[in-house]
């Protein structure tokens, strides 16, 4: 559903030939017309017409239905606003999130938020889209403007994922995270193409690209708007390497990582994998006879000792035999 058809407005109605009864309470708090209309004085009871009321009461009655089709914007408490229950984003950049809280005090909320009637707690809403703009409010103080609409779960994450789409909200990776989350909560794919607007072809590969790269190491670098799908392609390619996954998951709870914005993460984890692997270490072990019966070799994952067939089999065999000794020793000096 196009974004301009939540906020269009239909013309006032006209007043009614004859006047409504007169209503004295109007139980709409959203509006704050929930106090009772009565006039200050006597003087004011005698002015006030009956016409005046019932046009009063009649108008917000109109802006009632407006709210219940969500076409009207109201202000709520930011309080009583819950975020999505899927998030899209990995994570906002401080420096982004500050200009856009000096942009909404300067100017004041230019764009409403979507939200909808918290399904699961009365008296509450829960956000479709604009969560930069109710942090940022939240922040600032004061009301939040929204537009309010009943929402299926599959209407509210279409909703959500079109909004970012048309304002290029989100990053590539944020879009593939996004997209993955969505399916293991069990939607299916024609609703998450409908969120993304993109074809079953490029979501498939969206999937799968997250799927190759572990959640702590997307989550961890962040959404890394300046790069798209052939660097991401590149990263999940390394990890398939058990050592460098590992050397990556790593490198990544180094508190001085998680200082730098996103995309600096994101080339320190690149630059990091691309390394080659170092070279093995070996050495020849030397027996006090000028002999090098063995040769030990190290690698990252493994360290090995050959034996030289020539002059040290018999030394080979023996240390063969003697593994269960020498692992019984080795237990008793480290306690494990």
């Amino acid at each position: 559903m196009a974004r301009k058809n939540l906020f269009e407005m239909t013309p006032d109605t006209a007043e009614p030939e004859a006047a409504a009864p007169v209503r004295t309470t109007l139980g709409r708090p959203l509006l704050g017309l929930d106090r009772p209309l009565r006039p200050a004085s006597p003087v004011g009871a005698i002015s006030q017409s009956l016409d005046g009321i019932s046009a009063k009461a009649q108008r917000a009655e109109e802006i009632e239905k407006r709210l219940a089709e969500g076409q009207a914007i109201i202000e709520l408490d930011p309080s009583l606003v819950d975020a999505s229950f899927v998030v899209d984003r990995l994570g906002v950049d401080a420096e982004d999130q500050s200009g856009l809280v000096d942009q909404i005090r300067e100017h004041g909320q230019q764009v409403p938020i979507l939200v909808r009637p918290h399904p699961e707690r009365a008296g509450r809403f829960q956000v479709a889209y604009g969560h930069r703009r109710l942090a940022a409010i939240k922040e600032i103080g004061g009301t939040v403007k929204a537009v309010v609409r009943d929402l299926t779960d599959e209407q509210l994450i279409v909703s959500q994922g079109q909004e970012n789409n048309a304002r290029t909200d989100l990053s590539f990776i944020e879009r593939c995270y996004f997209a993955a989350k969505l399916e293991t909560k069990g939607f299916g794919r024609e609703t998450i193409m409908s969120s993304l607007g993109v074809d079953k072809a490029a979501l498939s590969r969206m999937i799968a690209l997250v799927r190759r790269v572990p959640s702590p190491l997307i989550e961890a670098i962040g959404p890394a708007p300046s790069f798209g799908r052939q660097r991401w392609a590149e990263i999940a390619d390394m990890v398939e390497d058990r050592a460098k996954r590992m050397r990556a998951l790593k490198h990544v709870e180094d508190a001085d990582f998680l200082a730098v914005r996103s995309d600096a993460r994101f080339q320190i984890i690149f630059d990091l994998l691309k390394i080659s692997k170092d070279k093995p270490r070996v050495t020849a072990w030397t027996a006090p006879d000028g002999t090098s019966p063995a040769k030990i070799k190290e690698t990252d994952t493994a360290l090995s000792i050959a034996f030289d067939k020539r002059s040290g089999a018999q030394f080979g065999a023996f240390v063969e035999r003697k593994l269960l000794t020498l692992f019984e020793e080795f237990r008793k000096e480290t306690g494990d």
